[in-house]
């Protein structure tokens, strides 16, 4: 493992899920862009390396929290091995905040090393989420939360500057992808209702649809959604994150829900159709660079109900998606990939 040099050199941390940790990716981009005499070590989860790829000056260094980094002794190890591999870390970016990364951050505290970390705005999200008197606006971006990091180390950057890849378009194909599934069940679109909104666009778009998703019994499922249909094409369990990274910066269109394949989509600007149930565009997760007009939802008293998806409806009935027709997002469809037409 190459070292970085002696100075300018960020630590930066985020250790999460793949969608939490592809929303850093374009924002140090933009960093790094800005700063071209700065070098970012980025620790992350020893599987997302992919998602690094192609950008000049950040280093990937992985974590093996389940096992070489597990627990206190371990974190302390992972903290040795990157001063071992980086000696001349100058600052610290915790992107994260949560015990493990601020536990590695004190180490590099402690070794006098200057530290800033995110402000989740915790305050915000809990009285947008309540269930009465939601302060219904919108909170600061997360992308915006990673932005303030850097500038509490002083690194600031326009915000306007490009933090996307580069699109690499199958020629003569029009491929959409589809990735209906997420986490949470609050954050998921009823696969039957999905199905119809397949259907529609298959009758009136000329496109293939290729169909993301995560487990094994997520497969199994698309596998037999797109049984007998040469249109459609099971991406999920096929291919490695890097090569799954190549077919999405292909796409004309990603429809998603507020999940990892958003981020994926985002980091290569191919514009997305968000499906949106118990969370709300207004916690700032939207994707990088996405216009909220292309998110679908519906409003109902009760939305948004959590910031991540993971409390249960409250009312049983997850209106919030049961209630939200597929013709909304096929117009959302139809309208984006029109105007990917005009340009």
């Amino acid at each position: 493992m190459a070292k970085s040099p002696d100075k300018n050199t960020i630590l930066a941390i985020r250790f999460s899920a793949m969608g939490d940790v592809a929303m850093t990716i374009p924002v140090m981009k933009q960093l790094l862009d800005a700063h071209p005499e700065l070098v970012i070590v980025f620790v992350t989860n020893k599987s997302w390396g992919a998602l690094c790829e192609g950008i000049p000056r950040l280093v990937f260094f992985p974590a093996d929290l389940k096992g070489a980094h597990k627990g206190l002794k371990g974190l302390y190890r992972l903290f040795r091995a990157i001063r071992k591999a980086h000696p001349g870390i100058s600052a610290v970016a915790d992107l994260h905040h949560v015990l493990r990364s601020r536990i590695v951050r004190t180490f590099y505290k402690l070794s006098g090393i200057r530290v800033s970390a995110i402000d989740k705005g915790r305050a915000g999200k809990k009285a947008l989420t309540r269930k009465e008197n939601k302060a219904f606006k919108p909170l600061k971006t997360t992308i915006d939360r990673y932005r303030d990091v850097f500038a509490g180390l002083g690194y600031t950057f326009d915000p306007a500057l490009p933090g996307t890849l580069p699109q690499q378009p199958v020629a003569g194909k029009k491929q959409i992808g589809i990735a209906p599934f997420a986490t949470y069940l609050e954050k998921t679109y009823p696969l039957e209702k999905m199905q119809q909104v397949i259907g529609q666009i298959l009758r009136e778009e000329d496109v293939e649809i290729l169909l993301f998703g995560g487990g094994k019994e997520e497969v199994t499922k698309l596998e037999t959604l797109a049984a007998g249909d040469t249109r459609l094409t099971v991406v999920a369990g096929k291919y490695s994150l890097n090569e799954e990274l190549r077919i999405i910066s292909g796409l004309s269109l990603m429809v998603s829900m507020d999940s990892a394949n958003m981020h994926l989509a985002s980091l290569f600007g191919v514009p997305v159709v968000s499906v949106w149930g118990a969370t709300h565009p207004y916690a700032g997760f939207m994707g990088f660079g996405q216009k909220e007009e292309n998110a679908v939802q519906i409003d109902l008293y009760c939305r948004p109900c959590s910031v991540f998806g993971n409390k249960p409806c409250f009312r049983g009935d997850h209106a919030c998606m049961q209630q939200l027709a597929p013709e909304l997002i096929v117009e959302k469809v139809r309208k984006t990939l029109a105007e990917r037409a005009l340009r």
